[in-house]
């Protein structure tokens, strides 16, 4: 796997926001500066949030700018649109580096578990052009423990033992869900295109960081170890939205970093 492809697949999807969620649908989204302002009394601490949208119709979006080795390389959009307890999550990204050009589109739906108490991935459409270009459709069964993987044309299965199979972004999401639990560790298994990869997480302590255009954040960094290692920072002012999300590669370092953000959240 060449380190242009783990960024691509790790910043921008593993690395991406969380649980974003809005008013009904008929409301207009708000702007950026009225949401910040309206999130800043949450408190950091607070262990009985949850990223449960708090109406039934509801959507957010985040832009991100992507990093190589510090040169700017790319853009990621990020859309969740929810209905209820499920939503369909759309993340669009493009990337070049050394001329070497790539898209990245991806589709998934997921819903919440009674059973599990947990976000669960029901399923997901990537489609990559260029760089490492590839079709993959996946489905998941057996309460997440099953998936079904379809990569241009060709078929395979693969199954956990204890710990759900997720798609880069409902991974995300389930994770946005344990840090506002007031969880300090945990494990999560991602569906690659060719393997199961799983992760172990570890929440740090908070730090205080000025970020255009939001200011001075208390960002909360939680480390990735694993296949790949990644460490991202939420911001509990932002109702712990992701702003920013550092790839520990030997050889390339990537960052991703929020640069607008939108929702109409209750």
């Amino acid at each position: 796997m060449t380190a242009m492809y783990v960024v691509n697949v790790s910043l921008m999807g593993l690395a991406l926001a969380f649980s974003f969620t809005s008013l009904a649908s008929t409301d207009p989204v708000m702007s950026q500066a009225v949401v910040s302002k309206s999130i800043t009394s949450k408190s950091v601490t607070s262990k009985h949030i949850t990223s449960k949208p708090s109406v039934d119709q509801c959507r957010r979006n985040g832009k991100y700018d992507i990093y190589l080795s510090g040169i700017h390389t790319g853009t990621m959009d990020r859309t969740e649109i929810w209905q209820g307890q499920s939503a369909v999550v759309t993340t669009k990204s493009e990337a070049s580096i050394l001329g070497i050009g790539t898209q990245y589109h991806q589709t998934a739906t997921l819903a919440w578990s009674d059973d599990s108490n947990q976000w669960l991935t029901n399923h997901f459409h990537q489609k990559v052009t260029g760089f490492r270009a590839r079709d993959m459709h996946a489905s998941f069964s057996a309460n997440g423990l099953e998936s079904e993987v379809e990569i241009d044309g060709d078929l395979e299965h693969y199954r956990s033992d204890d710990i759900p199979l997720r798609d880069v972004d409902t991974l995300a999401i389930q994770m946005r869900e344990f840090l506002m639990q007031g969880r300090q560790q945990f494990r999560l298994i991602r569906q690659a295109s060719d393997a199961i990869e799983p992760y172990q997480y570890y929440v740090k302590q908070p730090i205080s960081k000025n970020i255009s255009p939001w200011g001075e954040l208390t960002l909360i960094p939680v480390e990735q170890s694993g296949a790949e290692e990644v460490t991202y920072y939420f911001a509990a002012e932002m109702d712990y939205q992701l702003i920013q999300a550092r790839y520990h590669g030997i050889i390339i370092r990537g960052l991703i970093e929020l640069t607008d953000y939108s929702s109409s959240c209750g």
